[in-house]
């Protein structure tokens, strides 16, 4: 289920900035294309994308996995409107399924007609979603046998020097961007309650994670 007010902020946020996001974000959303690289799903698999936003991502999932099927979700019509234009732009748009939808609430049944999906990625949005727990509930509640969760985002930050990672955190803030702090614990306990395998890497002065919890049965 989308909430009015929830897609409602989201296309005011990025009415304008969509149309220069991937040119302003890409020198800063670190992973990203090593999540792509590592994504590795079955042959025919179905990839799905939580917030997939512009479609960056699931450009280059459909170029690097050609046999995949490939659905992206966003709550934000706006984001979808760019999403949908990239994908036509690659040639993709038969092999991109797009819908509007609520990352804390999505069904992929109810939206795409799958019931499991072997990857689903969720790429710099957890830090945006407010009940962003929630949100990797429901990810690893439909991840197919076999089917991993990979996440990328903002880590803590606490080795980065004050004054840079002061800045870093104001401008993060101004665009309702937050580093989840408990991410991994909460990952941890994820795995723990639906005996998933999981790998928790940060970089270098912890500045980005990524995550992937895998459903080994």
């Amino acid at each position: 289920m989308v909430t009015q007010s929830s897609a409602e902020l989201m296309d005011r946020q990025y009415r304008y900035q969509r149309h220069i996001y991937d040119f302003t974000r890409t020198h800063y959303l670190f992973w990203r294309r090593r999540l792509i690289a590592e994504l590795a799903p079955p042959h025919d698999g179905t990839v799905v994308e939580v917030a997939c936003g512009t479609g960056w991502n699931l450009v280059r999932i459909a170029k690097a996995y050609p046999s995949v099927r490939l659905y992206g979700f966003d709550i934000s019509r706006a984001m979808l409107t760019t999403a949908t234009g990239t994908t036509a732009r690659n040639g993709l748009r038969k092999r991109i399924g797009l819908a509007q939808g609520d990352a804390t609430t999505f069904d992929l049944n109810t939206m795409f007609g799958v019931a499991t999906a072997d990857r689903i990625v969720i790429s710099y949005a957890l830090s945006m979603i407010p009940n962003w727990q929630h949100a990797v509930e429901r990810a690893v509640q439909q991840l197919a046998p076999g089917g991993a969760l990979h996440i990328v985002d903002f880590g803590r930050m606490d080795t980065m020097p004050d004054v840079p990672r002061t800045a870093f955190l104001t401008f993060l803030a101004h665009y309702n961007v937050s580093p989840r702090r408990d991410l991994e614990a909460v990952l941890r306990s994820a795995a723990h309650r639906y005996n998933l395998a999981l790998s928790f890497e940060t970089s270098k002065a912890g500045y980005c994670t990524y995550a992937v919890l895998k459903r080994t049965v």
